[in-house]
C-alpha cells in the first residue's frame, strides 16, 4: 500500500486531502495547533496557567511577595495568550467572510 493512500470501498485508492472534509464536520478541525499566529498565544496561555499554580504554591508557604508578582504576570500572560488566539481565530475568520459568532466551523 502507498503511504498517503487509503483503500477506498471500490477497492479505488484515495489519495490524502488536507483539509479532511470527508471525516470531520468542522471546518477548521485542528486550526489552532496547524496554524503557527496560534502558537505564541497558546504558549503565553500555558505559562499563565503555570504562573497561577506557582501563584498559589506561593501563597500556600506564605510568600505573599513573590505570590503577588506571580499572580500579575499570571494574569498578564493569561490576557495576552487568550487574546492572541481570539484575535487570529478572528483573522481567519474574517478572511473566510465570516464574523467571530458565526456558527459554522468552530
Amino acid at each position: 500500500m502507498v503511504a498517503g493512500h487509503e483503500p477506498q470501498p471500490s477497492g479505488e485508492p484515495h489519495e490524502h486531502r488536507f483539509p479532511d472534509t470527508e471525516r470531520t464536520t468542522r471546518s477548521h478541525a485542528g486550526e489552532s495547533i496547524e496554524d503557527a499566529r496560534n502558537w505564541p498565544g497558546i504558549i503565553l496561555t500555558a505559562l499563565g496557567l503555570v504562573l497561577v499554580a506557582l501563584t498559589l504554591t506561593a501563597a500556600g508557604y506564605g510568600f505573599e511577595g513573590w505570590a503577588v508578582v506571580a499572580g500579575i504576570c499570571a494574569g498578564v500572560c493569561l490576557v495576552a495568550g487568550i487574546g492572541l488566539v481570539v484575535l487570529e481565530h478572528r483573522r481567519v475568520k474574517v478572511g473566510e467572510g465570516a464574523t467571530l459568532r458565526e456558527p459554522r466551523g468552530h
